[in-house]
């Protein structure tokens, strides 16, 4: 049982109702993340713009979902693995095996493995990589622009990861079991 409040979207403060009223109409249900973090509509508001600007970068659907899930598994979040899980699978259309590949940080894709061994370092390093570090993922063909995406894209998932960790959110996608132990 979550430790945060759930509230329904008919609960939820009046500030936080017409964006989850947003998150319905694009997806046709409201996960219980959103409506957790609603609790705060200027934490709601925060989460959805990120989202939804870095949706219009460089990186694509299939890669950013790849990264949550190297990110959710190196954080251990039950709710992020399955939500990006169903998300990779439903929405980006990527292989079961690349799911599985990139909870670890890999791919069969060389410069797709460059991103995720990138996030996965950045997450772990708590953004203290190196000049080399760097020149890897240069060297894959990523620009500033693309890197920068990366790094934004780990924030953002971190961002969830923590909230859904401390809130131990009602999972509402297919669970999936972590690979290592909490």
């Amino acid at each position: 049982m979550s430790r945060i409040n759930i509230p329904t979207v008919e609960e939820s403060s009046v500030t936080s109702k017409p964006l989850l009223d947003a998150v319905q109409k694009q997806l046709g249900v409201v996960p219980n993340m959103m409506k957790m973090i609603g609790n705060s509509s200027a934490a709601l508001e925060g989460y959805l713009a990120l989202n939804a600007a870095l949706a219009k970068g460089a990186l694509p659907v299939g890669l950013r979902e790849r990264i949550a899930l190297t990110v959710a598994e190196y954080n251990a979040c039950e709710y992020c693995l399955a939500a990006h899980s169903y998300l990779a699978e439903n929405l980006a259309k990527v292989e079961a095996s690349e799911i599985s590949a990139a909870r670890d940080g890999y791919s069969k894709d060389p410069k797709t493995e460059a991103a995720l061994q990138f996030a996965r370092w950045v997450a772990s390093q708590h953004g203290k990589i190196t000049d080399q570090d760097l020149s890897r993922l240069r060297a894959a063909g990523y620009d500033d622009a693309g890197i920068v995406e990366i790094v934004l894209n780990v924030a953002l998932n971190v961002l969830t990861n923590y909230i859904n960790n401390v809130a131990q959110t009602d999972v509402d996608f297919p669970k999936v079991e972590l690979k290592k132990a909490v």
